[in-house]
């Protein structure tokens, strides 16, 4: 795990060592355990390392092959490099490290492209092959790992953050008006190639780049899921929840190897609870050294127990010993903290449920270097409670009337109070769009039927952004954060299930539900509620952070910004503040927004000028 950035001079000219070396010096936190640089002509390539897999030099990047064609620097982890390593070793293929990164080398010189589809990881690396004379850059197919790039001054420019990029004075110079509208409107980021800086892209995931002398070509994909549209399956339902825990057994066990320690991030949910009582279940049987004898949690609680977990978290360790380190987060810390949430970050963010998350890296930080999460087991699975309202439609569509009618007593007798919620915030939400003052591009996440949504969901209007902000408040403290529900294997299966595996008589995650029974605690698998890394944002925003977020609403630089009404924007939050209007997400992220302009432009100098 690491940061990564080079420079690609598309004019034969020589590369700036001064800016490698400063795009390395903004990726300094994903990599504090060594530096590297190498220069192959007209191409740089830097590396910032995570040490987690062969810890010894000779893990270092950027690697090369044994004759020296190929140099490689690569951000993540191949988990099934032991088994890629052994049959490239019967190929002929000589290793002089233990790393996983030497086995892409090698497995890029047998199999070309290919090599992508034999990884079961996540990924974003460059390599530069010297026989061709290209930079092949590529992206793990759900875009767990960044890859960003731009175009400056005759060179083609890549790094693991935005931010990097911006150490060349003429990238990212403005906004992005469309995507930062896009934002504010709806909420969506990572959607698209484009970022909310102008004229930087992003490599989508399960894509790959070429780039040579005459520029970036079109970026290929290698790789997609398919949703599986049907409503209902001719396979057993237990045999399909064996099938689903065996592969998550095995995700699971693979995402634990490491030759550092590993714990895991608790939120009393589904998930995070299936994967920490699986950890578990492998240390008795196969404890690995990563591990120890007891496995280290690291969970976010409140005191305000609308919002708190701790009985659902406690349930988790009472059944399995763990070691449980909690944290508590707080408006007022939050205010200290947000300069550097916002600058790590490189975007705005949607909500402050990301807070959470970002305190819990931090506590993990003192015990551990890495991390597995339940990341994108809702999006498989269908675990958010307005997805139940797109697959009615898509029942009703379907000419399925009786399945409709029992889909729809399930939903309103479970979650009731949500759907009565969701119309009044719907109309809250259509209301603040009309404080906006900027164009935005229209993304309704959850037209169209259940399949199509849930595809979308996974591969641009959720899971992407969720991705994003759990790697950069991870790398932010020099921790790797695993996702074992998005190995492929186990995307590929829950995808291609029929959508009553997922849903069925208003139950979310229904096969991961029945896959569990007996190894969760039922309080847990049986719960109908939705949290996770949450805060009390909407409490926040009308008590302790009052104070702050009227200073940002009444300054100069708010005032005079072009994307929305600053006079409105103000009159909406004292009615919020006077409880005349609910609270919607709105608020938060035209404040958030608001900072995010005076930290990446206000305050970036201006380009020197030549005389």
């Amino acid at each position: 795990m690491c940061g990564i950035a080079g420079q690609y001079c598309l004019d034969g000219g020589a590369p700036d060592n001064d800016l490698l070396a400063a795009m390395a010096g903004r990726l300094a936190h994903r990599g504090p355990d060594g530096e590297g640089m190498r220069i192959c002509g007209s191409t740089g390539l830097v590396h910032r390392r995570l040490a987690i897999i062969d810890l010894t030099d000779e893990g270092a990047q950027p690697m090369t092959n044994e004759d020296g064609t190929l140099w490689l620097v690569l951000n993540g982890e191949i988990y099934n490099y032991i088994e890629l390593r052994d049959e490239l070793l019967a190929k002929g293929h000589r290793f002089h490290s233990r790393s996983d990164t030497e086995v892409v080398l090698h497995a890029y010189e047998e199999w070309g492209e290919g090599c992508l589809s034999r990884f079961n990881g996540m990924w974003a690396f460059a390599l530069w092959d010297g026989k061709k004379e290209q930079l092949f850059c590529a992206r793990d197919r759900l875009g767990i790992k960044p890859f960003y790039h731009t175009q400056a001054g005759g060179s083609f420019l890549f790094a693991s953050e935005i931010k990097a990029l911006l150490s060349h004075p003429d990238t990212g110079r403005k906004p992005d008006d469309l995507m930062l509208g896009t934002f504010l409107a709806w909420g969506v980021l990572d959607h698209s190639a484009r970022t909310m800086f102008n004229g930087i892209s992003q490599l989508l995931p399960a894509h790959y780049l070429v780039v040579d002398a005459g520029g970036p070509k079109q970026p290929v994909r290698y790789w997609d899921a398919k949703v599986n549209p049907e409503i209902h399956g001719r396979t057993p339902d237990a045999d399909i929840a064996a099938r689903l825990l065996n592969l998550l057994r095995d995700a699971t066990r693979i995402h634990l190897r490491s030759d550092v320690a590993v714990g895991t991030c608790l939120s009393g949910g589904i998930d995070s609870s299936t994967l920490t009582v699986l950890i578990n279940d492998i240390i008795q049987k196969d404890a690995p050294a990563s591990i120890g004898s007891r496995q280290k949690t690291f969970s976010a609680v409140f005191a305000d127990k609308r919002f708190d977990e701790s009985r659902y978290i406690d349930e988790i360790v009472q059944a399995t010993g763990v070691d449980a380190r909690r944290v508590e987060p707080s408006a007022g810390q939050l205010w200290d903290d947000i300069d550097h949430l916002v600058w790590i970050q490189d975007e705005p963010f949607g909500s402050l449920s990301i807070y959470a998350q970002y305190c819990v890296m931090r506590l993990a930080r003192e015990n551990v270097k890495v991390v597995l999460d339940g990341q994108g087991a809702d999006e498989l699975l269908a675990g958010y409670i307005a997805y139940q309202g797109t697959y009615l439609g898509t029942l009703a569509r379907s000419f399925r009337w009786l399945t409709a009618v029992r889909e729809l007593a399930g939903s309103m007798s479970r979650h009731g109070g949500f759907f009565r919620s969701a119309l009044g915030q719907l109309r809250e939400r259509k209301t603040r769009r009309g404080l906006l003052s900027c164009k935005a591009e229209t993304v309704m996440r959850y037209n169209g039927s259940l399949d199509q949504v849930l595809h979308r969901e996974l591969t641009a209007t959720n899971l992407p952004s969720l991705l994003h902000y759990e790697d950069r408040n991870s790398m932010a403290f020099s921790i790797e954060s695993r996702v074992p529900f998005l190995d492929y294997r186990f995307v590929e299966y829950v995808a291609a299930l029929p959508l009553d595996q997922k849903i069925r008589h208003g139950i979310t995650k229904t096969s991961l539900r029945r896959a569990i029974k007996g190894i969760v605690p039922e309080a847990i698998r049986c719960r109908m509620d939705k949290m996770g890394f949450v805060t009390p944002e909407q409490v926040w925003m009308r008590e302790d952070l009052r104070p702050f977020v009227l200073e940002v609403l009444s300054s100069d630089s708010f005032r005079n910004r072009p994307y929305w009404d600053a006079g409105a924007v103000i009159r909406d939050y004292l009615a919020f503040l006077d409880q005349k209007s609910p609270y919607s997400p709105e608020i938060w992220r035209i404040v958030n927004t608001e900072l995010w302009l005076r930290q990446f432009f206000d305050q970036r100098p201006a380009p020197a000028t030549t005389v």
